[in-house]
């Protein structure tokens, strides 16, 4: 008789997986867009989030602030008044037509934790943050809320405007906060960052595993492009004659396609184009697009960024075109922290499951966190391998092994003198 791992899995702990995945569906129905998920920087549906989110940590006898940067930030307290904190979070806002558990998810388990220890108190605090801003949407800027807490928030990005013209700032006060407040954001006293978050990809799915451990986060570049040609009618001028844009930009995309698939790793993405003036019988003067390019080597990634706008030029000057582009983010890759991966790991075996180490290809508040804090991230299987899409799902086996899992990591932390004098860690203090 095969037993399924559903029956190996104590009541309690699958009836607290339940709860996390009914929360993030709950949390799903605050939306800007009717009928699909969609949330982006401090609009009114994260009000809603942060109301759930407040309850039901306050329930539990945390204190609960929203941060001058839009983070929700709420403290378990330690067995001491001025403990120092273990962080846990992800985030809360969503790409256009989200799932329900990108982000989310990871904040709900933070929570679902604290509610498993049943009052008990840790030689540490838990912080749960549900951070502002991860993927970049309104403002085209990703992080924000990470940045923040890290004291590595520009205050000339303040100043960026979303498609409305409003500005950072002013969304901020919008929201009912002070930008002046931000400084107050920084994170002080934490010990660790830990982030529960879907793995967004196939791997663990292909080898049948629930849980893997974070050892990397590869690097990201991200530039906006710009070709300029001549607008013309398009049925009277000829083909030979034609400075068409979209055109220069069409052969650039499978020049970006084709130098992904010739190098193992690096994975490259034209997400967004706009032709101006947008019409059918207009050729197109200019064409805007994206570059997406991520590797796990900093260099292999910069050597193809640098192939890739070289590319660009060459495509540009032979169509009798101008060709521009902007660097909107330049992340080099981030090593999670090894002291903090070996415990995920050993905690991932005492939960039952085979342990797994893999490097995530999308990028996290983790990555941002880590220049300051110790830092590392839990994956769950995502089924089908699918996210950022609404089809995007979890196994409730797997949202409750990793609850056992981060309760066995909780454990292992709270009784680890490396961890709790810090002597382990050599970064700043934030």
């Amino acid at each position: 008789m095969t037993v399924s791992s559903h029956s190996l899995l104590p009541n309690a702990t699958l009836a607290a997986a339940q709860r996390a995945i009914d929360r993030c569906k709950l949390l799903a129905r605050f939306t800007e867009t009717p009928g699909k998920i969609q949330r982006t920087f401090l609009c009114d549906p994260i009000r809603h989030c942060h109301r759930e989110l407040a309850n039901w940590m306050r329930a539990l006898g945390a204190e609960v602030k929203i941060d001058a940067a839009g983070n929700f930030r709420a403290v378990y307290p330690g067995l001491a008044p001025d403990a120092h904190r273990l962080l846990i979070g992800s985030h809360l806002d969503t790409v256009p037509d989200a799932g329900e558990y990108d982000g989310a998810l990871g904040v709900v388990l933070a929570i679902a934790l604290i509610e498993e220890l049943n009052g008990k108190k840790l030689p540490f605090a838990v912080e749960v943050a549900g951070f502002s801003e991860e993927e970049g949407i309104r403002f085209g800027v990703p992080f924000i809320g990470s940045r923040a807490l890290t004291g590595t928030l520009d205050p000339d990005l303040l100043g960026r405007q979303d498609g409305n013209g409003v500005t950072i700032q002013q969304a901020i006060e919008a929201f009912g906060l002070d930008p002046n407040d931000i400084p107050a954001a920084i994170a002080h006293n934490v010990l660790g960052y830990i982030e529960f978050h879907i793995e967004q990809g196939p791997v663990l799915e292909t080898m049948n595993r629930p849980l893997a451990a974070v050892d990397a986060i590869v690097g990201q570049s991200r530039f906006e492009l710009i070709f300029r040609g001549a607008a013309n009618h398009a049925g009277t001028t000829p083909m030979i004659s034609r400075r068409d844009s979209l055109a220069g930009a069409a052969e650039w995309i499978t020049a970006v396609e084709r130098k992904a698939h010739s190098v193992a790793g690096l994975v490259a993405t034209v997400g967004s184009i706009h032709a101006t003036p947008g019409v059918t019988n207009v050729i197109a003067e200019e064409t805007r697009l994206s570059l997406d390019v991520r590797h796990a080597s900093n260099e292999l990634r910069t050597q193809a960024v640098e192939a890739l706008l070289g590319e660009a030029a060459c495509i540009a000057q032979s169509r009798g075109l101008q060709v521009l582009w902007n660097e909107r983010m330049n992340q080099p890759a981030v090593a999670m922290d090894p002291f903090l991966v070996v415990q995920i790991e050993k905690s991932i075996a005492d939960a039952g499951c085979a342990p797994h180490r893999m490097a995530s290809g999308a990028g996290h508040d983790a990555m941002i966190l880590a220049q300051r804090i110790p830092a590392a991230m839990i994956f769950l299987r995502s089924p089908g391998g699918i996210s950022h899409n609404p089809a995007e799902t979890v196994e409730i086996t797997d949202v409750a092994k990793a609850i056992d899992a981060g309760l066995r990591l909780l454990d292992r932390l709270a009784s680890s003198r490396e961890f709790l004098s810090g002597a382990v860690y050599k970064r700043p203090e934030v």
